[in-house]
């Protein structure tokens, strides 16, 4: 579903931006939090067309969750639980120790409806963003 929700994220984030005069790299880190592997590579990519490369400082808690070398996860996990758990553990710890201190978290989320999908229409997707600092 990383693809489906991707496009909102890279919408919020470039709205955020955009609105702030800020540009990536002001950032220690944009932390998406469940697209996986495809969602992460399609926001690249859609960010770097709008002349917005977040490449240097983007991470997704669905990728950093699991090993994807080590364990069969394919694209990596997904859900909120990934956003939760490394949220609150390492990216809180990281930020209380001093070693992150300005951290963009965007949430994602999609309406899995069955009905939807088999009638074919889109995935309604939805991208919320908080500014974290230290």
């Amino acid at each position: 579903m990383g693809a489906a929700m991707a496009p909102a994220a890279a919408n919020t984030l470039t709205d955020y931006l955009n609105d702030t005069g800020t540009k990536p790299t002001d950032y220690d880190l944009i932390l998406t939090g469940d697209l996986g592997l495809v969602g992460s590579r399609l926001l690249e990519e859609v960010m770097q067309r709008d002349d917005k490369d977040i490449r240097p400082v983007h991470r997704d808690c669905g990728l950093m969750i699991y090993d994807r070398k080590k364990q069969d996860v394919h694209a990596g996990g997904s859900g909120c639980g990934c956003s939760a758990a490394i949220l609150c553990s390492t990216i809180l710890q990281q930020m209380g120790a001093g070693k992150l201190r300005k951290v963009l978290f965007v949430g994602t989320g999609a309406l899995m409806s069955p009905t939807s999908s088999q009638q074919g229409e889109s995935i309604p997707s939805v991208a919320h963003l908080v500014y974290l600092r230290s």
